[in-house]
């Protein structure tokens, strides 16, 4: 059914949340400079070359031999620091192939890296993706460490709701269970009743047995949920920056030069993208889709670098044909960012206790669905 109702800012006289411009990352503290260890050397050498043949026999597909030389010694530097620093690598289906399949530790979608997360036994992690995930692994794992290379890797979807937002609707739909989806800052976890993920969204607001749910902050997450349920969805007016610039025009023509193509679309997208696409899952089921259908050529509907790294996995099998939309906050973690990570165990993700309990309950609820 369509949606019951979408509301933003402005239905409550407030102004559009800004996706604020980020700044120039904050300098060296004297602590961080004082735990440092030394800088690895960065040269390509034959023994850098030898350590990490195996690593590159991964990615040759994707990486072009020319770049290797100026990746590989980053490559080595991190995975001997790791052990050295008792640390582990989540690292995003989003990332680039030489930090997803050459540095991760643990990979997956955000509902995977939630559920790795509560495993984890190294005493730091390091969280190669945006700011709420590293949010969400610190909410999980009080106790550790968590690291993120780049602390001004956001998400235009966390940046379109606040704490005070979720209060409001709270007072305007009384009694009516909220759901988050977990691109969201740990101020709305601690607000709302229980978290979802693209891969359990449906099952979450089913969970709940009631006629009505309010979900935020993904609009065309919610107007796929209430497509495939009877439950009456409230939405918010927020959306993926990456996702919402496809259109079902640009699938139509590519479907136009190739009948045979298999469209797999991400449920953040737009209802026409959606509507045009052959399968539509979170990037998890999306990367299942592939391995289980062997498809010959496929549009991935989704962020660019979870085609290479499914490719590079699949060793030419299947041929992946653009579009794809770059997200420029998950390109802000790189080898050397995670290299300083290690180095000088900086950018430390920090959540006020109880707020971090509060925002606790509504992850482990949606942990608990599955």
């Amino acid at each position: 059914m369509p949606l019951a109702d979408i509301y933003g800012p402005d239905n409550f006289g407030l102004p559009a949340h800004a996706r604020s411009l980020p700044g120039a990352r904050a300098p060296l503290s004297a602590q961080e400079r004082a735990r440092a260890l030394p800088m690895p050397p960065l040269e390509w050498t034959p023994e850098v070359e030898a350590a990490t043949a195996h690593l590159y026999e991964k990615v040759q597909t994707v990486i072009p031999p020319v770049e290797w030389p100026f990746m590989a010694p980053y490559i080595k530097a991190i995975n001997e620091l790791k052990r050295e620093r008792d640390a582990v690598i989540l690292a995003h289906n989003y990332q680039t192939p030489e930090i997803f399949h050459c540095v991760a530790d643990i990979v997956g979608d955000s509902l995977q890296l939630a559920i790795e997360a509560t495993k984890v036994k190294a005493s730091t992690i390091i969280q190669c993706g945006v700011h709420f995930m590293a949010e969400t692994s610190k909410i999980l794992n009080p106790e550790k460490r968590v690291l993120i290379p780049d602390s001004r890797a956001g998400c235009s979807l966390a940046s379109s709701i606040t704490g005070a937002d979720v209060r409001l609707l709270r007072e305007k739909f009384p009694g009516v269970p909220i759901v988050a989806y977990v691109n969201t800052s740990a101020d709305v976890k601690a607000e709302v009743d229980i978290c979802c993920t693209s891969s359990n969204a449906l099952q979450v607001v089913e969970s709940l047995g009631s006629d009505t749910v309010i979900m935020l902050p993904d609009q065309y997450l919610a107007k796929y949920v209430a497509s495939q349920t009877k439950v009456k969805i409230i939405a918010w007016k927020g959306a993926c920056e990456v996702h919402e610039r496809f259109t079902g025009d640009e699938l139509a023509l590519i479907r136009a030069n190739d009948p045979t193509v298999q469209i797999v679309a991400h449920p953040e997208c737009p209802p026409d993208v959606i509507e045009a696409s052959d399968f539509t899952g979170s990037t998890a089921h999306m990367i299942d889709y592939v391995r289980k259908n062997k498809p010959k050529r496929v549009v991935l509907v989704t962020e660019c670098s979870m085609a290479d790294n499914v490719q590079a996995e699949t060793g030419g099998v299947t041929e992946f044909v653009k579009p794809c939309n770059l997200c420029p906050h998950m390109k802000r973690i790189t080898l050397p960012k995670i290299l300083d990570s290690l180095v000088y165990m900086r950018e430390e993700v920090t959540i006020d206790p109880a707020l971090a309990e509060r925002a606790r309950a509504s992850v482990e609820r949606m942990i608990a669905v599955g």
